[in-house]
Parts: structure tokens; C-alpha cells; sequence
């Protein structure tokens, strides 16, 4: 017989999770270099389809070339290819930000905004990369749905489904707003290190007594702990 579990041990089974994730991962945060939310909004934007560890190689010169909105404005698009080369999609990548460099000097003062509604405006920004920018540059909570944050909360079984939208307001149901953004930050970080898309180290994963998708990666301790991918460093 199939148990169906209530919303209130749902809730405790997540909570439950993300302090076993908290433990397992401290010093999760934002794996992105940036000092300012400009930066953060720039490397959020380069990160499509690349690793953050890639997007950090590039752009320290990036920023040196274009400091703010109003030199990436004026920026030569093949100039910007030539930096984010290594990124993939750097012409699409390029354009949008030329694009995104001149929407905020005419839209916002070469200033990013601080706002959810104002920030999926810009060329090349949805909620997740909003959100991001938000979270950690603003201190704004919100959930970010990267694909790891989606893979992993199907997989605990905090939603079932694929749409992105719902997917962030199905987590952000289970949690205290105030830890959207840190438990963002350590599902990324589980994701990337254990829970892996095509092979997930169930063996040696920290919240295994408590994710239904116990067994569908490898189980033996291990085998799983050759699976696992260590912090960058």
C-alpha cells in the first residue's frame, strides 16, 4: 500500500533536508566572482550553458574593459566576443549584452535594480538570473531554479513538476523566505557535487534516509564516493 505523505511531514522532511544539507555544505554560496550587482548581473548572464568556474576565467577582463553599463553600452560587440569566447554562445551572448548595457543607462540610470518586475525587463534576464542577482546581491530571498535546483526538487519530491515558475513556488512553500536564497545555494552546491543528473552518489549522499530517490543512482559508499566532484577550489 502507498503511503501518501501529508504537507506537514512534507514540509518537516524538507526542513529536515536542508539542514543536512547546511551541515554537509557550510560555505555555500554563490560560486560567481562579483563585487557589485552590475558584476553579478554580467556573470549571471555569461553562466548560460558554461560553468561558473568558466565565466570566472573571463571576467576580470571583461570588467576591466566595460567597469559599468555605460561602457558596455559602447562596447564593439566583437571586442566582447573575443573575451567570452571560451563561454560558447559568446555572439548571442556579446549582443545581449550590449543590449543589457544599454537598457540599463536608459531605463535605470546605468544602475541595476533592485526589483523582480523591473529586472525581467532587461535583455537576457528571467526570474532565475533575477533572482540570483537579487539573493545575493541585494539580500532579496528568492528561489533560484537552475537546473540543478530543478533536477533536485523533483528528486526530493518537493515537486513534480518541470515548469520552472512552479517549481519555484512550489519550494518556496516549504521554506521560511529568509532561507530561500542560502538554501538555493546549497542544493546548487549538492547538485554539482553528489546528486548529478545521469549518476548521482547515492551512496555517500548526506540526505539519502530521506529522499525518495534513494537508489536511483549508485548505492554502494564506494563506488558513490568516486562519483562525488569536490568544490573548485
Amino acid at each position: 500500500m502507498t503511503v501518501v505523505e501529508t504537507r506537514l511531514a512534507m514540509v518537516r522532511r524538507a526542513r529536515r533536508i536542508d539542514r543536512a544539507l547546511a551541515e554537509a555544505y557550510p560555505d555555500a554560496q554563490c560560486e560567481l566572482d562579483f563585487t557589485t550587482p552590475y558584476q553579478l548581473l554580467v556573470a549571471t548572464i555569461l553562466s548560460a550553458q558554461t560553468t561558473d568556474r568558466r565565466v570566472n576565467s573571463v571576467t576580470p577582463t571583461l570588467f576591466a574593459a566595460y567597469p559599468d553599463a555605460a561602457a558596455l553600452r559602447e562596447a564593439n560587440p566583437e571586442a566582447i566576443e573575443e573575451i567570452i569566447r571560451s563561454t560558447g554562445f559568446f555572439r548571442a551572448k556579446a549582443a545581449t549584452l550590449v543590449a543589457l548595457g544599454t537598457a540599463l543607462v536608459e531605463r535605470f540610470g546605468g544602475e541595476v535594480p533592485g526589483t523582480l518586475v523591473d529586472l525581467v525587463t532587461l535583455p537576457g534576464v528571467g526570474r532565475k538570473t533575477a533572482n540570483v542577482v537579487l539573493g545575493d546581491a541585494f539580500g532579496v530571498p528568492g528561489i533560484t531554479t537552475d537546473t540543478h535546483v530543478l533536477r533536485l526538487s523533483r528528486r526530493f519530491g518537493w515537486t513534480a513538476s518541470e515548469d520552472p515558475v512552479v517549481v519555484e513556488a512550489d519550494v518556496a512553500s516549504l521554506f521560511e523566505p529568509a532561507s530561500w536564497t542560502v538554501l538555493s545555494h546549497r542544493v546548487i552546491w549538492h547538485g554539482r557535487r553528489c546528486c548529478h543528473a545521469r549518476k548521482p552518489a547515492c551512496g555517500v549522499c548526506p540526505v539519502a534516509t530521506m529522499c525518495p530517490s534513494f537508489g536511483e543512482g549508485e548505492t554502494s559508499p564506494e563506488k558513490a564516493a568516486l562519483l562525488v566532484r569536490e568544490p573548485r577550489s
